[in-house]
């Protein structure tokens, strides 16, 4: 691994202090030719797909909800899995969530703000965790656009967080990841947790977060890499952001995670491709939170596609990305009262 030395210009803010060490880490890494042809067929097809997504009608969309939430998850882990209601939030638990002196892993699940969890992705990424880290876990279901804009699905994830801790949970006992879209609530929650005056997590993990939701060009990497994104059209990102954002300030630190206020956060563990249109959303905020003197580790691994965690069943090179999330969390839940 080497470090990045690019340096760029951190957002004006209050969170401006002393000069940190860079947090952000390129990873090396040969792609096999079997990876290099998967993700030449995900460019030419499945970006095509998402793209043609993209101009749903919204009783499209319900349809894709739907066929989404009914997909199987073939691989569990051994972890049971069930669709429940927890206090007064609905999701997936996996395991007892019964707090018995084991940790649980709250996992905000991404697709654009609009597909519910993918079984086949979600599901058992996070029941691979679960087994590495003898721990339970909740993905709750939230509101979904174009229904529901925002804040509805934030709303939803805070009233897990506090189901949690209602059933007895330490706040050090849960660690916090998301992915996509769900990386962008985590940081929309962590901002939550710290106004309501709750404790923080143990840490989390935000994995292809999108954090600026204003200005879809803004970014470099949105443009400089929108042709080998092999997965995210951009031309899509208008009407991810439009449809969530519905009549609010898109520049609300809540929508656009890149301009809040980073202090006070828990350790954070973010993932990233360079190859994806979203890496700079990552880059950007992870040097904030860095500068804003939080525990911040920032890994860009090289050509992947968005949120490759959860492609572990098709690219051997990301199960080690798996790996290196439950070492993180692993870490920091050892510290648990």
């Amino acid at each position: 691994m080497n470090t990045h030395q690019t340096a760029i210009d951190i957002p004006p803010g209050e969170n401006q202090v002393t000069e940190a060490p860079d947090p952000v880490i390129f990873r090396e890494m040969v792609l096999s030719r079997r990876t290099s042809i998967i993700l030449w067929f995900m460019r030419i097809f499945a970006k095509r797909m998402l793209a043609w997504m993209g101009r749903f009608s919204p009783e499209r969309i319900t349809k894709m909800q739907l066929r989404t939430a009914s997909m199987p998850c073939k691989d569990n882990a051994g972890i049971s899995i069930r669709y429940d209601i927890v206090g007064r939030q609905p999701g997936h638990v996996l395991g007892a969530l019964e707090n018995t002196g084991r940790p649980v892993i709250l996992w905000l699940h991404g697709g654009a703000f609009s597909l519910p969890a993918a079984p086949g992705m979600h599901l058992s990424m996070v029941a691979h965790l679960c087994r590495q880290l003898d721990a339970d876990a909740f993905l709750p279901d939230y509101r979904l656009t174009p229904a529901s804009p925002y804040p509805a699905g934030l709303d939803d994830c805070e009233q897990a967080y506090r189901q949690l801790l209602e059933l007895g949970y330490n706040a050090s006992d849960i660690a916090i990841g998301g992915d996509s879209a769900g990386g962008n609530l985590l940081m929309g929650l962590l901002q939550r947790i710290r106004k309501g005056g709750l404790p923080m997590p143990s840490c989390a993990v935000p994995v292809s977060p999108v954090t600026e939701m204003s200005r879809v060009h803004g970014l470099p990497s949105r443009y400089k890499v929108s042709n080998s994104d092999p997965l995210l059209p951009a031309s899509a990102m208008q009407r991810m952001c439009s449809e969530y954002i519905g009549e609010h300030d898109s520049a609300n630190p809540e929508i656009s995670p890149l301009y809040m206020d980073c202090e006070g956060l828990p350790p954070l563990f973010f993932l990233a491709s360079s190859n994806e249109i979203l890496m700079d959303d990552t880059v950007y905020l992870a040097r904030r939170t860095s500068a804003a003197g939080v525990d911040t580790t920032c890994h860009i691994w090289p050509k992947l596609p968005h949120a490759f965690p959860l492609f572990a069943g098709i690219f051997p090179e990301a199960v080690a990305s798996r790996d290196d999330m439950a070492k993180f969390m692993r870490q920091h839940l050892a510290n648990r009262t």
